[in-house]
């Protein structure tokens, strides 16, 4: 068997963060949901928050940089982008973008926008048209 029948999809993505819980906040706030709280055998605090088929392992780290750099953007399907856009404006979270933007990927293009987690991490909702 090689790899590409091995693996299905995306486990999870690691979010460094030097404030846990108020990494875990903000993932909750635009939905995720928290599925294990635990910690390294050396009692580094992890949580791993899941919404739909996306996971995100969050780690207390002191290294963690707080700016762009070990993950450039984490994707996100919406079914409703203008939606998801007036929801995350309303929660006061930095925009990258200041409007839903197009690119002509896929068939009929795809519709997005890109804010700011608490780690300078660059979360992006997008609706392929």
């Amino acid at each position: 068997m090689d790899l590409k029948e091995n693996l299905t999809g995306v486990e999870h993505v690691g979010v460094p963060t030097a404030d846990l819980a108020k990494t875990v906040a903000f993932y909750e706030s635009i939905g995720f949901e928290t599925i294990l709280r635990t910690a390294t055998p050396d009692g580094v605090p992890v949580a791993f928050l899941q919404l739909g088929n996306a996971v995100i392992e969050t780690y207390e780290s002191k290294d963690a940089a707080g700016k762009p750099g070990a993950i450039d953007h984490l994707a996100l399907k919406a079914r409703d982008i203008e939606a998801a856009f007036k929801a995350v404006k309303a929660l006061g979270y930095e925009m990258v973008n200041d409007e839903i933007e197009f690119l002509p990927f896929w068939k009929n293009g795809v519709r997005f926008f890109t804010f700011y987690g608490p780690n300078r991490e660059k979360i992006e909702f997008s609706q392929i048209q």
